[in-house]
């Protein structure tokens, strides 16, 4: 059986990209799924803009630590952390490529990740109030209807709670020695409904993020020039 699959029912890839912007591919996954090790794996083509979650960003706004909030208390603290990553992953996500030679945009998650995904969770579980929900999704229907936020590829590292549970507590990051590992079958279960709902919108290439990352890499490596969207340069 394949470990690589791939999703490309017309009827859901309902956006094209325009000319002028370069090929969005958002790298998603588990926490410890090796997003950050994909992106990196991009590093030798010099056409690939790359943008890792900006975790400095939530551990210091204005000398507060959303992140570290967040994972103490997820009921008191869902609402801003969610609000601010929105806002900062449409900054990366929106903003023009760095050089006029950049022909493919890649970052560490999505704005639609974001919606589709996490708040869909917080809604689930109670970490957020009816009104704050409504706040975030109508915050995301405005971006949607006014900006270009289209993607055009998704690499989902699909991967077991349990097995990136023991990622986690191995590389040791202090604000995640507070997640469960029921949280992170949470957000599985989330990715899950997320990329089997007609909201995806693009296509979408599955790996199996199980195994080993040098596997995953052999992966990468055969699978360079779907990723890259034809734009395969050095």
């Amino acid at each position: 059986m394949s470990n690589v699959k791939t999703i490309t029912n017309a009827a859901r890839i309902v956006s094209s990209k325009p000319k002028t912007r370069p090929f969005r591919v958002s790298i998603e996954g588990n926490i410890g799924s090796g997003k950050s090790t994909c992106i990196n794996f991009f590093d030798k083509f010099h056409n690939v803009e790359k943008h890792t979650e900006p975790l400095h960003e939530w551990r210091n706004v204005n000398g507060h630590n959303l992140l570290g909030n967040l994972y103490t208390d997820l009921h008191k603290w869902t609402f801003s952390f969610q609000h601010y990553v929105h806002l900062t992953r449409l900054k990366i996500q929106t903003s023009p490529p760095s050089n006029p030679n950049i022909t493919v945009k890649m970052f560490e998650r999505s704005v639609q990740n974001s919606r589709f995904c996490f708040v869909e969770n917080a809604k689930t579980h109670k970490f957020l109030h009816e009104a704050e929900y409504e706040v975030l999704t109508s915050w995301y229907e405005y971006v949607e209807k006014n900006l270009d936020i289209g993607l055009d590829l998704i690499v989902y590292l699909k991967t077991s709670p349990q097995v990136v549970w023991e990622r986690m507590m191995k590389r040791g990051r202090a604000e995640e020695s507070e997640v469960p590992l029921e949280y992170l079958q949470q957000v599985h279960d989330a990715y899950e409904n997320w990329l089997n709902s007609p909201d995806v919108g693009c296509e979408i290439l599955t790996i199996d993020a199980d195994r080993s990352l040098d596997i995953v890499k052999e992966d990468l490596q055969r699978y360079t020039y779907k990723i890259l969207g034809g734009n395969h340069t050095n």
